[in-house]
């Protein structure tokens, strides 16, 4: 009777534990939070350290803290790094969701992840409070948030460029018939960001300053009408605070490399799979999601790469956190796109 009262009265969540960001999607709800997953913790005299700051705040402090503090991001390339603070974070981000209360979580994980690396997400989440954790695989979940019939029988693409992975998934008949999972995505354009102009300008810049030009001019193909953006740094040669200005083609430069990191992938994966599915694929086209989806003219760039129509998913940022919501009217029907850690 104490089971079914807790079940009751407890949120059954799905989290999009990203690298980048982190998604809480409540039944009925839709998404009711949308953090960074950062942590940022501070070490007294006596070595101990205690956590200041999660999320939002947290972000705020990247490149600017002194040497007691340390902004980390827990996960990297979809997986725990660190366990402990992946613990806090989400104890963190689960009672400011449900304020408190105990809860079933569905999680999505990198297709290819290792049962040790799921068995660390699903601990993670018990520990902050879940009473039983169900995985997802990203490809599924992608797919799910972004409307794709994955019941029938025709093949359907789904390519969820990330933070820290993009995910490569062929679906049909709620089975992915094959995926592939790469450590290329919206951080690896960041760092190549922050090559480009080191090797190009000789200056250095930090994560932050690199995500915004990301964000406002960056462009996965040549553009005529070019924008530009005043950045300012520190100079390699003199160490001083030196401005410069960078442009969209300057961007596109710099994002070659990852750009087709990607494209290859795609490829591959399309010279992999089943003759049947690649005709359905051929007629639906190949849909995108995640935030690099937003990059702009990664459509145009991927189509002109695999001659496929590319779509992006509507709101492509929170298709994985939607897909995995829609997972949990799956509980308890021993569905195939589901497993529960014990």
């Amino acid at each position: 009777m104490f089971g079914f009262f807790n079940r009751f009265l407890s949120h059954d969540l799905a989290i999009d534990l990203g690298t980048a960001n982190t998604l809480i999607y409540a039944k009925d709800k839709g998404v009711i939070l949308n953090e960074p997953s950062i942590i940022a913790v501070q070490e007294n005299e006596h070595h101990q350290e205690s956590t200041i700051a999660i999320g939002t705040e947290a972000k705020k402090m990247l490149g600017r803290t002194p040497a007691s503090i340390r902004v980390v991001r827990p996960m990297k390339d979809g997986v725990i790094a660190d366990f402990e603070l992946t613990g806090k974070m989400l104890k963190h981000f689960i009672r400011k969701a449900t304020e408190g209360r105990p809860s079933r979580v569905v999680i999505c994980v990198p297709y290819g992840a290792t049962q040790v690396e799921r068995k660390t997400i699903a601990e993670s989440a018990k520990a902050a409070g879940a009473s039983d954790v169900f995985l997802i695989e990203e490809p599924m979940a992608a797919a799910l948030g972004a409307g794709l019939p994955v019941n029938e029988a025709a093949g359907c693409m789904i390519v969820d460029i990330g933070g820290g992975t993009t995910e490569i998934g062929i679906l049909a008949m709620n089975e992915v018939v094959y995926a592939n999972s790469i450590r290329t995505a919206g951080n690896a354009f960041d760092e190549a960001i922050i090559l480009y102009a080191r090797r190009e300008f000789g200056i250095i810049i930090g994560d932050v300053t690199a995500e915004n030009i990301k964000l406002n001019i960056g462009t996965a193909y040549p553009v005529e009408n070019v924008e530009s953006m005043i950045i300012t740094g520190r100079s390699i040669s003199k160490g001083t605070p030196r401005t410069f200005s960078i442009n969209s083609n300057e961007v596109f430069e710099a994002l070659k490399d990852p750009l087709n990191r990607i494209i290859q992938a795609i490829i591959t994966s399309l010279e992999l799979t089943p003759p049947e599915l690649a005709s359905d694929i051929i007629s639906r086209g190949l849909v995108l999601a995640g935030g690099g989806a937003l990059l702009s003219n990664m459509d145009r760039l991927l189509s002109e790469a695999t001659g496929l129509p590319v779509i992006i998913a509507e709101n492509p940022l929170c298709c994985v956190a939607r897909g995995t919501g829609y997972a949990l009217d799956l509980i308890g029907t021993q569905h195939p796109i589901l497993s529960q850690i014990p």
